[in-house]
């Protein structure tokens, strides 16, 4: 039987840990060929260890998602070595974690860096892949956003104002580029069991996991599971739509 993805090339951003690992191992899984790319040279390299393991294919590289320049030079590599990408799976990002505080209070500084991990990444690495997709007649961009891009969560604003600026990225590229075949869409994972989340206080994220609907935090393949349905054909006439998986959490 043939795997969904069999003979797709993918690109996942952040795959050295968490979602994007999660990703990287069901992309595979369903067929496809990975480049993988983190900051994190060693985590992505042993991400890239854990699918050739199984028998797939993956080249890991070491990169800053927010620097254009080395972007370029990354998508270059995975052209040469792979061929043109034809799924972007735009996962790397993260909240201002140990910074976070009050809009009143804010360094403007961490603003800068949240824009440019969360939503400035999702940009570049897109330009990077849509040329090709549009030659080809198809392609399959896929944006991490968050439920905070919608709920406004506390001491997030900045993160909450990145997210939301992907979702309203995400629907005017996906408007521009159905004519050619490429979809772009949205998964806004809500609270989800990471190595950040880990570092938390488990008492806290106990109390905020027991007011889930669901009653419980979210895996990192639970959004993998999303992210795989925008990935594939089954997903061919949606574009532009935010999926949130949260457990029930908030709802659109």
């Amino acid at each position: 039987m043939t795997k969904p993805l069999e003979g797709k090339i993918a690109v996942v951003t952040g795959a050295g840990n968490g979602i994007g690992r999660a990703s990287a191992l069901r992309f595979s899984a369903d067929g496809a060929t990975l480049a993988l790319l983190d900051l994190d040279k060693s985590a992505v390299e042993g991400v890239a260890a854990e699918v050739k393991a199984a028998g797939g294919k993956a080249l890991p590289l070491a990169l800053d998602c927010s620097n254009a320049d080395q972007i370029v030079a990354a998508f270059a590599a995975i052209r040469k070595e792979l061929g043109k990408p034809d799924i972007l799976l735009n996962n790397v990002g993260q909240s201002a974690r140990e910074r976070m505080s009050d809009f009143v209070n804010s360094d403007m500084a961490v603003l800068d860096f949240i824009l440019d991990v969360n939503l400035k990444s999702c940009i570049l690495c897109s330009r990077q892949v849509v040329n090709d997709m549009k030659e080809r007649g198809s392609g399959k961009i896929i944006n991490l956003t968050s439920e905070s891009a919608v709920n406004g969560s506390l001491k997030t604003w900045d993160y909450s104002a990145a997210k939301a600026g992907v979702i309203g990225f995400t629907r005017a590229v996906a408007r521009e580029l159905a004519p050619y075949g490429i979809n772009v869409n949205a998964v806004g994972p809500g609270m989800t069991r990471t190595r950040a989340m880990d570092q938390l206080p488990q008492d806290l994220v106990q109390k905020i996991a027991d007011a889930i609907p669901a009653r419980r935090a979210g895996k990192p393949e639970d959004i993998a599971n999303a992210i795989a349905f925008f990935a594939s054909d089954q997903s061919d006439y949606v574009t532009g739509q935010t999926l949130l998986v949260n457990g029930g959490n908030w709802m659109l």
